[in-house]
């Protein structure tokens, strides 16, 4: 396949964690120093590699979470029973390294050419790669329309809050609200993206990221408002929504 080929030409790397940002109890940002680090494209992910005293390796993939031209950044949420997750979102600190590899991917990635308006739909840490995209889009100054639904379980579990407030972005809690909340409380479903997705007739671009549940659920409501389904990218981790 071709993953397996572009893995094959792709080296392992140090790198040395320069900024840690807890966004949420359950999730950490991390931002990274690799020394020969290519740059990477808006979408695409990192594996990343770590080595126990005793030889032990547990490898996970994780998105970037940072635009094009940005130091990689990766965003972490915490899985009891991760290998990985508990000690990048627990333990590590600036100044630790571990080993990374990439940049992987060319399909779920996005360049100001491609056109719009662009829809994206994320659910839980599934909106990491929409992070870099967006910040892809404002710093490329790109005049292509751009719409944000953010799915999360509370508004403590907002992923980026301070970063997201602002008018292209449209959250739903779907278990609990804060007194006042003023967004959508409820899951994410065909009539829910009547209301919040760009009209089919535009010709817009969607990417959908999250939980395997949530994506399936999403590009099938797309396609049947009309959405073209070569036009609607996806990409899915596991069930809570981390890698």
């Amino acid at each position: 396949m071709a993953r397996a080929a572009v893995l094959g030409r792709l080296t392992w790397r140090v790198a040395t964690v320069i900024a840690v940002v807890d966004e949420t109890p359950r999730v950490r940002t991390l931002e990274l120093e690799v020394p020969g680090w290519p740059g990477h494209l808006a979408g695409q992910h990192v594996d990343v590699r770590l080595t126990a005293e005793d030889g032990y390796r547990a490898e996970r993939a994780y998105s970037l979470a940072s635009a094009p031209g940005e130091p990689p950044v990766i965003t972490v949420e915490r899985l009891e029973d991760g290998e990985v997750s508990p000690y990048l979102t627990q333990d590590v600190r600036p100044g630790d390294a571990f080993e990374v590899r990439g940049p992987i991917g060319g399909y779920f990635v996005w360049r100001p050419d491609e056109g719009g308006p662009l829809f994206l739909a994320a659910g839980g840490s599934g909106v990491a790669p929409m992070r870099a995209i967006l910040r892809h889009w404002r710093n490329s100054m790109s005049g292509v329309r751009v719409r944000l639904l953010y799915s999360s379980r509370t508004f403590e579990d907002i992923i980026y809050r301070a970063e997201l407030d602002g008018e292209k972005v449209v959250h739903t809690l779907t278990r609990a609200q804060p007194p006042g909340w003023t967004g959508y409380a409820r899951r994410v479903d065909a009539d829910l993206l009547r209301e919040v997705a760009w009209p089919a007739d535009d010709g817009p671009l969607a990417f959908v990221c999250g939980p395997t549940s949530f994506v399936e659920s999403v590009a099938a409501s797309l396609v049947g408002l009309g959405y073209t389904p070569g036009r609607i990218k996806t990409e899915r981790f596991g069930p809570t929504g981390g890698r």
